[in-house]
């Protein structure tokens, strides 16, 4: 490409903010591994290269993953979690040692075809989660034939001078490494939003755009660029226009920003006076801090997973416990809403059960259903949440129900639990409010009968709209098939929202769609009382909120229930939202 014309690509916009700079564009450097033989005297010297190899491996790992958790948090640095697990693996490591001694060869080689297998075998299996573990043994493999032949980390991960880096891929371990001051921005050929390079790239505050498919071929290093990492766009050579307009672009957000800075201590009510609770979803007891700092009104969904995984023993009692204790006294008087371990499937962590491989493990033996059969963990989990319960306003739902049995079970197992405790003198709250997750469209659809067993409904969307639409969310190919505005998801929400309220309940959305402002006066006119977002969101969220009135949002409503395609649906709610805060879309 050589004209100085602009020219624009699209791909996926996966970390916010824009970027304008030189580029450096990384060309393949495919680690070529040259087979050759060894005499059998050799075989213990390659043993111990091996050895050498792969706790040099370790050691940088160990140092990324602490340089990470110290500038962004533990939580993105437990990504390299599975990465230790590469060169900690048994079965792997004893084949490779296998291989160099029948094959008589060198053990880069050995390495190379054992992990390679390896990571294709996974690659091939109709999961997202195991494709990313697929992606962490290539990622690892290259690490380990790197330090095996001596070689120097990669050229890019050293450049002085701000840059926009162009890539066909980037590893967790390439982000992690890159300068914070010299990387302006990422764009690269392949990758999606849920991919480990995205999540990076967002909690390091890189604007990044992935999933460009082959723009390493179009683009030169040295080229100047506009990366906007809001909507997805590389600009080559952006013309003064282009620039003019998003130096205008940006001066606004940075307004809205200020002004989303002073929303903090207002209340999320209406134009004509109708109070919405917005509460934010977090996951590691360290993200507390952020929702009052967001002005949220308490804790939505709490997921508690992460005190299972990535560990060899379980959680006992007492732990969980004071986890909860400790939330529940930093969040009173607001709400704890704790949602019991969603586990199984892709999230089964060492030591919890023994589980055969799953084909569809996101269909398969998960979070309900795995709690019910394996009650031992469940009645520990449930008992820690009831003693919690005595000093904070703590509130339980059981996730992925799908009908009325399956509720009742669940909750029999926690009158169970309470009755223990009662037994035993334990401090309980007199009232512990229970609710359902609806994420499974047979639960929408029974929400009626749901309704008249709990306390409260929570909406799940992300896998609601996933199951309803047969639509993996994280499949690049059918990506375009998510839908939250498809007719078939408005009228599921429409079902769960008046069976609740039939029922006197109240009913909120802890899905993604409720940290979306273009269709929050969608979800305010189907009457959803609660919505809870990322903390990060709810200022805009309670923007959003403060702009309407319900009327307007009902009529929204009953104007989308007439419309048959999801992009009717969606203009209609974006044209309300850009009449009531457009600039918040911008």
């Amino acid at each position: 490409m050589s004209d100085n014309a602009e020219i624009r690509f699209e791909g996926i916009g996966v970390s916010p903010g824009i970027a304008f700079g030189g580029i450096y564009v990384v060309r393949d450097d495919p680690d070529e591994v040259a087979r050759y033989h060894i005499a059998p005297s050799r075989i213990a010297d390659e043993i111990g290269r091996f050895e050498a190899g792969l706790i040099q491996t370790r050691m940088q790992i160990l140092e990324m993953q602490e340089r990470i958790a110290e500038s962004i948090g533990a939580k993105d640095a437990a990504i390299f979690d599975a990465h230790l697990l590469v060169v900690e693996d048994r079965t792997l490591i004893d084949e490779v040692l296998r291989k160099l001694k029948t094959d008589l060869c060198n053990v880069e080689w050995a390495f190379q075809e054992v992990a390679t297998r390896y990571a294709e075998t996974l690659s091939k299996i109709d999961d997202p989660y195991l494709r990313e573990r697929a992606l962490d043994i290539q990622d690892v493999t290259k690490r380990v034939i790197r330090n095996l032949q001596g070689k120097a980390p990669k050229a890019f991960l050293s450049l002085s001078g701000p840059h926009i880096l162009v890539a066909h891929n980037l590893t967790p371990s390439d982000t992690a490494s890159m300068s914070r001051e010299n990387v302006l921005g990422i764009a690269t050929d392949l990758g999606s939003r849920t991919s480990h390079a995205a999540i990076l790239a967002r909690s390091l505050t890189i604007p990044a755009v992935l999933g460009l498919h082959d723009i390493t071929a179009k683009v030169d290093t040295g080229q100047h660029l506009l990366l906007d990492g809001n909507d997805g766009l590389l600009i080559v050579n952006p013309a003064p226009q282009t620039l003019a307009c998003y130096r205008e672009l940006e001066s606004r957000r940075a307004k809205v920003t200020a002004q989303l800075k002073e929303l903090r201590e207002t209340t999320s009510t209406t134009r004509d006076g109708c109070h919405i609770v917005l509460s934010a979803n977090i996951e590691l007891p360290e993200d507390v801090d952020a929702v009052a700092a967001n002005g949220a009104e308490g804790i939505g969904l709490y997921r508690t997973e992460f005190l299972y995984l990535n560990r060899k023993t379980l959680p006992e009692e007492e732990e969980q416990y004071e986890t909860y204790r400790s939330v529940a006294e930093r969040v009173r008087p607001n709400p704890l809403i704790i949602r019991t371990f969603d586990l199984g499937g892709d999230k089964l962590a060492e030591g919890v059960a023994d589980v055969t491989d799953e084909l569809n493990p996101f269909l398969g033996w998960r979070a309900i259903r795995f709690c019910l059969e394996n009650q031992d963990i469940f009645k520990t989990q449930l008992r820690a949440i009831l003693r919690a319960s005595a000093v904070g306003n703590i509130k339980v739902m059981f996730p992925m129900i799908s009908g009325l049995d399956e509720l009742r079970r669940a909750i029999a197992v926690l009158e169970e639990c309470k009755q223990q405790l009662r037994n035993s003198r334990a401090e309980v709250a007199e009232r512990v409010e229970v609710g359902a997750m609806i994420e499974i469209p047979s639960a929408a659809i029974c929400a009626s009968a749901l309704a008249r067993e709990v306390d409260f409904f929570s909406i799940g969307t992300n896998d609601l709209i996933q199951y309803a639409l047969a639509v993996d969310r994280v499949n690049e190919k059918i990506a375009y098939l998510y839908e939250p505005t498809h007719p078939a998801i408005l009228r599921l929400l429409k079902m769960v929202a008046d069976a609740a309220h039939a029922s006197r309940i109240w009913v909120g959305v802890c899905g993604e769609m409720a940290g979306d402002v273009a269709l929050v006066p969608l979800l305010l006119g189907l009457g959803m009382d609660e919505l809870s977002a990322a903390a990060t969101l709810v200022p805009r969220v309670k923007r959003a909120v403060q702009s309407v009135a319900i009327p307007e949002c009902r009529e929204l409503v009953e104007d989308a229930l007439k419309l048959n395609t999801a992009s009717e649906i969606l203009g209609r709610c974006l044209q309300l939202a850009d009449n009531r805060y457009g600039d918040l879309l911008g």
